[in-house]
């Protein structure tokens, strides 16, 4: 399998969610992988209740171009890690430079679209003042966090479906947060919790504990 490596790693705000975030001065950086099985080696490991909702397609996702783009740069991070790493963070600390540069708070998402135990890597480690954020089906990624066993500038939110349902309430007992899609309008509580209105912005790390974070 040859390796291509990307020009550029890092998505900055060229997303119509993670946008939203300028409005209370963040500027985001996202990573998008391939997700599951598509670059050939699984980057989500409980892909198989979700990989027909996968967000991969959304948007630009859609071009034939991004698609590959993902795919190389999946596999740089799979087969040629040491350098994968040293250019990643090469990328954040330029965000961090040309956020602060425009009046902006920098963060970090490095599972756009992946589901990558991030936190194994040093990467957000060595960028201890950013806030990084992620969505996990990982139930003992999200244990960890709840705990408090993960980098303190790292956010977890647990993704909820059909076949978790008693970890996502574990979970918001003991004071982590989920995130739950409704199909109309948001309620304003769910089975005894908080619901917020999560389309509202990406920036996960601003949220309350102990809630539902909504999506449509």
């Amino acid at each position: 399998m040859k390796l291509y490596k990307s020009k550029k790693l890092l998505n900055i705000d060229n997303n119509p969610k993670t946008v939203k975030g300028q409005s209370q001065k963040v500027m985001t950086a996202i990573l998008y992988f391939a997700p599951a099985w598509e670059s050939g080696f699984n980057t989500c490991p409980f892909a198989d209740d979700c990989a027909l909702t996968c967000l991969n397609t959304a948007g630009r996702g859609q071009m034939n171009s991004v698609q590959i783009g993902r795919i190389n740069k999946t596999r740089w991070f799979i087969q040629e890690r040491e350098t994968f790493l040293i250019q990643l963070e090469k990328e954040i600390t330029n965000h961090i430079k040309n956020s602060e540069r425009k009046g902006f708070i920098p963060c970090v998402r490095l599972n756009g679209t992946s589901d990558i135990a991030w936190e194994n890597f040093g990467i957000i480690q060595k960028f201890s003042m950013v806030h990084f954020y992620d969505y996990t089906k990982v139930y003992k990624r999200a244990i960890k966090f709840v705990k408090g066993e993960l980098p303190r500038n790292y956010n977890i939110t647990y993704s909820l479906n059909e076949d978790n349902r008693a970890h996502a309430f574990e979970i918001l007992k003991m004071g982590g947060n989920i995130s739950a899609v409704f199909r109309k309008d948001l309620p304003k509580r769910y089975n005894g919790f908080k619901v917020i209105d999560a389309d509202e912005t990406d920036l996960r790390f601003t949220d309350p504990r102990n809630v539902i974070c909504g999506l449509k």
